[in-house]
């Protein structure tokens, strides 16, 4: 599969650097586009094809990746459609653009809207994906298999992309300030910072493969390590006195209402 991506910011980076980390995908099956030639460079050097002109960049694409601002989608798209291929499939990142808006601005074309996380460079993503009512089984197909190549991927109703944005993708935000608070409590217990987050860092991440793989509710997973008038749930009801519980349910609750104004 031709696989062409408009843009090299945080997102497209991680979908680039994570198939190359996967290792399926030829780094000269990808083409790589963005206006800044310093920002392109990186991933020249690994092989990876790169182009500042996106019309010329499209035209033996299989799949077209847009990971530009949504302002920028329908410049972008009516820029690129004379010299998409007719069998091209469409893949947008950007947040709100509906199926039926890319269906205004690229026509009757196969289309995805994805939301993925940075997670992608490390083939940890979890990734999100609706699909237009004209694409076929195979098509569906090829598309969840690009993405489970740089994490795990879902096919999900197009309604459910804004609660999918906030628990997916901010979510690695919020896990991440799990981690920092940790961390410096970590330091005034006793460690360096490096050290401290390392740990904390691989306890989250085992945490997570230990929910992900058992299908377990993580409520059963934490009775494993609570025992009566022990320390773990000591410091647990400490963090609930303090409103742990309600503040990442009021957090997550407040992004999606953001999404859906």
């Amino acid at each position: 599969m031709k696989i062409t991506v408009i843009g090299s910011g945080n997102i497209g980076s991680a979908l680039i650097t994570g198939l190359m980390r996967e290792g399926s995908t030829a780094p000269d099956d990808i083409i790589l586009t963005d206006i800044s030639q310093e920002a392109l460079a990186p991933f020249a050097a690994k092989g990876v094809r790169t182009m500042q002109n996106n019309a010329e960049a499209v035209k033996n694409a299989d799949l077209l990746v847009l990971c530009v601002k949504p302002y920028h989608v329908r410049e972008v798209i009516e820029e690129l459609l004379p010299s998409l291929p007719a069998g091209a499939l469409l893949v947008s990142f950007a947040a709100g653009v509906t199926l039926d808006q890319l269906a205004f601005f690229a026509g009757k074309r196969p289309s995805f809207r994805v939301i993925p996380n940075t997670a992608m460079a490390v083939c940890q993503s979890m990734t999100c994906i609706a699909a237009s009512g004209d694409v076929s089984a195979a098509q569906q197909s090829a598309v969840l298999n690009l993405f489970s190549r740089v994490g795990k991927a879902m096919m999900i109703d197009e309604s459910l992309m804004n609660a999918a944005t906030v628990i997916a993708s901010c979510g690695t935000a919020f896990a991440l300030r799990y981690l920092r608070a940790a961390t410096t409590a970590g330091v005034e217990i006793g460690f360096r910072p490096a050290v401290a987050g390392a740990m904390i860092a691989q306890t989250m991440l085992g945490a997570a493969v230990l929910v992900s793989e058992s299908g377990n509710h993580p409520e059963a997973e934490i009775d494993k390590v609570t025992t009566p008038k022990g320390i773990t749930i000591k410091g647990l009801n400490e963090m609930e006195h303090a409103g742990f519980s309600s503040a990442v349910m009021q957090g997550i609750l407040a992004t999606y209402g953001m999404l859906k104004t």
